[in-house]
């Protein structure tokens, strides 16, 4: 049977001995080794499974460690006291190690919709899917094929059932089963697609591609809150350039953010310059281990449409405060509708916008108050950022650079007090060095200390 070209969900077993793949335990999280050798005691089947396999193989570290088993989520909870039930779509036991936590599955069946266990299918999508199955079912129940290789604990082998070892080699990516079939079953699978391209610098086989035009729209009926967590997976784990890359790439992005692909669609080439640069820059900040937040991402990708709204209704005269409101409302209300950006972050972002204009209100008491907004950084950054905007807009940010370096008493003495409007750019004063303090002379009869 040719694995390379096949799309059919017929498993079949390929090991691969302990000494022809390089996944050593002791790249493999303890709590994961414990829960696995448990399961195995217990006498139970227990595998690592998932991203983690794949990631191993590719010499990466995995972010978290899966557990497939043959035991049911119930007899799990027996063996772990610090194991927790969840979900209902697909139930799973949590075994919590502190801060980390191990997901336990049983292995999926096959069983059709009316026989025994828990499934239901709704216009092709699965709602819930609790038949217990055998490994070789679990496998082709996976999304892609190098997803779905199994670390045995037992003898240290792979176990590979759909050809997921060779699309490793071949750097690609393939679904199991037919594609119309899985992305109705869950159309997030299409996202992950772009994702996992992305991640893992592979590219997207031409059979998984070629429905996601026209199947792209069943995105709008998914969770939008299981949209924002799968928006953070691609944007803020490094790999943010490159997924936003791949989603245009799919004609994916429309359907994620609409907001966006209309103002790309425009031809701005300094909006483009400033989502890519946005998104480069926080790829860099995870890089390094420091902290980044979801609002500025999603106040960098929905700014053109949200600054163009804005401009037009000043167009039609709106005030211009009023109109940047306006504006921030109505574009965050619509993506919310696909991707339920939480309110504290929404909050942040309407802040970053607005405070845009008031940067060009080059006034004392204008540039002394804005400096002192709780926001004033994040959205001095974002300025930075719209420097491919216009000549003005790169000499404004260096302007801001500048006077935040210099003493509060020589940026006022600069600055004018009032009566400026905006627009009116003042040049950047250069703080003077202070004088050099001048030593006392000691005069005769003087002791050290002496009053």
């Amino acid at each position: 049977m040719n694995l390379e070209s096949r799309t059919d969900a017929t498993p079949t077993l390929r090991v691969i001995p302990r000494d022809q793949h390089i996944i050593s335990r002791k790249n493999i999280s303890k709590a994961a080794l414990r829960v696995l050798y448990r399961l195995n005691e217990a006498g139970y089947t227990a595998y690592l499974v998932g991203g983690a396999v794949r990631d191993l193989l590719l010499g990466l570290r995995p972010k978290d460690f899966d557990v497939a088993t043959d035991a049911t989520p119930d007899e799990v909870k027996k063996l772990f006291r610090n194991c927790r039930l969840i979900g209902r779509r697909f139930r799973l036991a949590h075994v919590v190690f502190g801060p980390e936590i191990i997901e336990v599955a049983t292995f999926r069946g096959t069983g059709e919709e009316g026989g025994e266990g828990d499934r239901h299918i709704i216009d092709g999508r699965i709602v819930r899917d609790n038949i217990w199955g055998t490994i070789e079912e679990d496998a082709v129940r996976r999304d892609f094929r190098v997803n779905a290789m199994y670390y045995d604990i037992s003898d240290f082998s792979v176990r590979d059932y759909v050809g997921g070892m060779q699309d490793l080699e071949d750097r690609v990516l393939r679904l199991i089963g037919e594609p119309d079939t899985r992305y109705h079953e869950d159309p997030v699978r299409m996202l992950r697609a772009a994702r996992l391209a992305a991640k893992l610098d592979m590219h997207i086989d031409t059979a998984a591609m070629a429905p996601f035009e026209a199947l792209g729209p069943l995105l709008a009926d998914a969770a939008p809150a299981r949209l924002f967590d799968e928006s953070l997976k691609m944007f803020l784990t490094g790999n943010g350039l490159k997924s936003f890359r791949m989603l245009e790439q799919c004609g994916l992005l429309k359907f994620l953010f609409p907001a966006t692909a209309r103002a790309l669609k425009r031809g701005d080439e300094a909006l483009r310059a400033l989502i890519e640069r946005g998104l480069a820059n926080t790829d860099m900040r995870i890089a390094e281990d420091k902290s980044v937040t979801p609002a500025f991402l999603f106040a960098v990708l929905l700014w053109g449409e949200v600054r163009d709204v804005a401009h037009q209704l000043i167009g039609r005269g709106v005030e211009g405060n009023e109109a940047w409101a306006r504006a921030a409302g109505q574009v965050v209300g619509e993506q919310c509708q696909r991707v339920a950006i939480p309110r504290r972050f929404t909050f942040t972002m309407e802040e970053i916008w607005s405070l845009q204009p008031r940067f060009e209100q080059i006034q004392r008491k204008r540039v002394f108050r804005l400096m002192a907004h709780p926001r004033f950084r994040a959205a001095f950054d974002f300025l930075l950022l719209r420097a491919d905007e216009s000549p003005a807009m790169r000499e404004l940010g260096e302007w801001w650079a500048h006077a935040q370096q210099l003493p509060q008493d020589v940026l006022a003495a600069a600055l004018p007090a009032g009566g400026g409007s905006t627009g009116d750019y003042v040049a950047a004063p250069v703080a003077a060095k202070p004088p050099r303090p001048r030593r006392r002379r000691r005069r005769p009869g003087d002791k050290s200390g002496s009053a």
